[in-house]
């Protein structure tokens, strides 16, 4: 399932969901539109996990749970806690953070 977040909400979202996995991006961000469609490929994929696209830009509190420090961010969230985050680029290491929690 995917869910492109329209409000900073996505505390509540991972303490709903098991696994949840979050590309935290901006409108301006040229890797974070490369990486969207992989990431709603991966989506796609995997129905037994959880993605949210979420807009670091205007959710200050949700970007407050990962290490957003760079753009495009990915986060993992197995029962409502960090398991993982990293910034890329690059579709191959999203596919292994991915992996991580299948």
């Amino acid at each position: 399932m995917l869910i492109e977040l329209t409000d900073d909400t996505l505390k509540d979202l991972i303490a709903k969901e098991e696994k949840v996995v979050v590309q935290f991006s901006a409108s301006w961000c040229g890797n974070c539109r490369i990486m969207k469609p992989k990431f709603k490929k991966l989506a796609s994929e995997n129905e037994t996990i959880t993605f949210a696209l979420v807009d670091a830009e205007n959710f200050p509190e949700s970007r407050k749970l990962a290490n957003v420090s760079n753009l495009p961010t990915f986060a993992t969230f197995v029962n409502g806690q960090l398991v993982n985050e990293t910034q890329t680029n690059k579709a191959e290491v999203l596919n292994e953070l991915v992996k991580e929690i299948v």
